[in-house]
């Protein structure tokens, strides 16, 4: 029992270590609606400073500089610097922002007018907040205008009244619509901007999103912008941070998670073990094994190291066993397989 309680604090020590200190004072052990409204208190709580639409361009100018070059901004949308087309760039030098064809702009990745109400760039607002403003080439900006998202492939452009950010972009537009949807809820809904299906735990966040977050992972761009504008705003987008936060939250597509969030093994027999869904949404958890004979314990933990469940020599029908009534956030799962313990870290949404 003491080498089980080790490994569990174990775990929950990796996973605490692993998350920036701005999370210090977050709740992390909720999930669903709860982690929502936490993170989105913590992030509004944060957003001392307020920009000046006018300041836009000299933040631009650190935070979307290409970390192979500094003497350049990526240009979001953009993909290619070799076809002789300024409109397809994905690169301009830092300090040729304005107005004009050839020169870059500043981007609502969530659009003015498709905002409830509809943005400006007046002082504070929705409309300045440098979480969601990106470079872009002029004529791109002009060409997605107020489309909303919607699915593609390859490079960006029309998808019918659409538009597809490109493969390259769709994950820092998903973490930055469900950032802009925690900070302004009632003005910034998921929904309005893109085309998807509404999820079952909150309708106004759509599945698009959830895949784009999964589908795409963050950048070192991305990281480099979230530590800059934490400076500049005093804010983080918590989905750069780990985008893993997503999939507690909405469910749906399983992100990456940078924090050792979802699992801890003490050896290498993930082909024998799986359990799923992760998170689960109903209080229960469908636990498979490939060698079925071979297990002779099963236990559930909650993170303090307190015995939730044991079953001894389990009754496991068609290779699995299923785990109901269990109640909502994180806990480990201990099963021992012949020789072998296995610990699984378990979120119930």
């Amino acid at each position: 029992m003491k080498r089980v309680l080790f490994l569990i604090l174990l775990a929950l020590s990796s996973f605490l270590c692993a998350q920036p200190s701005y999370y210090n004072d977050v709740n992390l052990m909720l999930t669903g609606l709860s982690l929502k409204a936490e993170l989105a208190q913590k992030i509004t709580n944060t957003h001392l400073i307020q920009l000046q639409y006018s300041n836009i361009w000299g933040v631009l100018q650190q935070t979307d500089v290409d970390p192979a070059n500094s003497n350049v901004v990526l240009l979001f949308y953009g993909y290619d610097d070799g076809d002789f087309n300024v409109i397809t760039d994905r690169t301009r030098n830092k300090l040729l922002n304005g107005g004009n064809n050839g020169e870059w702009n500043r981007e609502h990745i969530y659009a003015q007018s498709l905002a409830t109400p509809n943005m400006t760039t007046s002082f504070p607002n929705a409309g300045t907040d440098a979480h969601h403003l990106r470079s872009t080439d002029v004529q791109m900006n002009g060409n997605r205008g107020n489309r909303k998202f919607a699915s593609g492939s390859g490079n960006s452009g029309n998808v019918g009244s659409d538009w597809y950010p490109g493969n390259e972009w769709k994950g820092d537009v998903a973490r930055m619509m469900m950032y802009m949807y925690l900070r302004y809820p009632a003005q910034c809904l998921p929904f309005n901007i893109g085309v998807g299906n509404s999820v079952a735990i909150d309708p106004s966040m759509i599945d698009l999103f959830l895949q784009w977050n999964a589908q795409d992972a963050v950048s070192q761009y991305e990281q480099n912008r979230n530590n800059i504008l934490e400076t500049e705003q005093g804010n983080r987008n918590p989905f750069i941070d780990n985008p893993y936060l997503a999939t507690l939250i909405w469910g749906g597509a399983i992100a990456q998670d940078n924090w050792n969030m979802t699992l801890v093994e003490t050896n290498k027999i993930e082909n024998k073990f799986y359990v799923y869904p992760i998170p689960s949404q109903h209080g229960s958890i469908h636990i498979y094994f490939k060698s079925s004979n071979e297990v002779s314990s099963i236990e559930l933990y909650s993170t303090s190291g307190q015995r939730i469940k044991e079953i001894e020599n389990p009754k496991i029908s068609n290779s699995e066993i299923v785990l109901n009534g269990i109640e909502k956030g994180f806990y480990i799962l201990k099963a021992k397989v012949g020789s072998s313990i296995i610990l699984k870290k378990i979120v119930i949404n």
